[in-house]
């Protein structure tokens, strides 16, 4: 796929899906500006791809979002496609065990960072060459998941802001799509599993078997298969492809 001369801006690309996006979309000639909060991953990833633009910022925080969009638009001369890929993990208990913060925390970065973004990229988008907006969503944006309700509850809300945007923004000619992935391979899942394992009382072996298990092909996902997708919604394979949420989790029925 060729993407030569599209102008990419990547939340949370210093690592994991982020890092495989900034890749992909690199490899296919576009140009990236990435941020992250973390100012070590974006060190690496200079170092892997020093031709990216890299900048710190906090996806839940306002004036990070406006600093980082304008830097964005500075360097790359303008905006095509935006992924909001920023997100945590959230609290792992039960739900009479989660704090307000917590609460708080896992909304505002996961959903209130996608808004702001949206908001502050969107006179750019509406100038841009096909443009395209992809949200990172979640397999638990459209299954329940106990023991993780604050996670569930802000991927729902992603679908819900994907599905409205993409019918606001459409007679504009932007798409708008969310991806929803299933347990993806790394350091994240491996730290929620641990999390889980302790709650249940239950060895962690036994927990990540679980989570293998969700999936029809009992296995979990990689950060390039989450990239890939991103990269073909973006692209002009898919001009008339928006408002969907397109599931990448080897067909996951159900969360344990």
């Amino acid at each position: 796929m060729d993407l030569q001369g599209r102008r990419v801006l990547i939340t949370a690309g210093g690592s994991g899906i982020g890092l495989a996006m900034a890749h992909v979309f690199t490899k296919a000639g576009a140009s990236v500006f990435v941020t992250d909060i973390n100012e070590a991953a974006l060190k690496t990833l200079k170092s892997q791809l020093p031709q990216v633009h890299a900048v710190t910022a906090d996806a839940g925080n306002e004036r990070d979002v406006v600093r980082s969009v304008e830097q964005a638009v500075q360097a790359l001369g303008g905006l095509d496609i935006l992924i909001n890929n920023a997100g945590i993990a959230g609290p792992t208990g039960p739900v009479e065990d989660i704090t307000l913060a917590e609460w708080e925390n896992t909304l505002r970065i996961n959903i209130t960072g996608q808004f702001l973004y949206v908001q502050n990229a969107l006179p750019h988008l509406r100038k841009g060459t096909h443009p395209a907006i992809v949200n990172l969503s979640s397999a638990a944006g459209r299954l329940g998941f106990a023991g993780r309700t604050p996670y569930s509850a802000s991927k729902w809300a992603v679908i819900g802001f994907t599905r409205s945007l993409a019918n606001e923004l459409g007679p504009d000619g932007i798409r708008v799509n969310a991806i929803c992935p299933g347990a993806v391979d790394g350091p994240r899942i491996q730290q929620v599993i641990s999390a889980k394992a302790k709650m249940l009382g239950k060895p962690h072996a036994e927990v990540e078997d679980t989570y293998k298990a969700q999936s029809a092909m009992h296995t979990m996902v990689t950060a390039d298969d989450i990239a890939n997708q991103a990269l073909f919604v973006c692209s002009d394979l898919a001009l008339n492809i928006s408002g969907q949420a397109l599931a990448v989790d080897g067909h996951t029925e159900k969360l344990y």
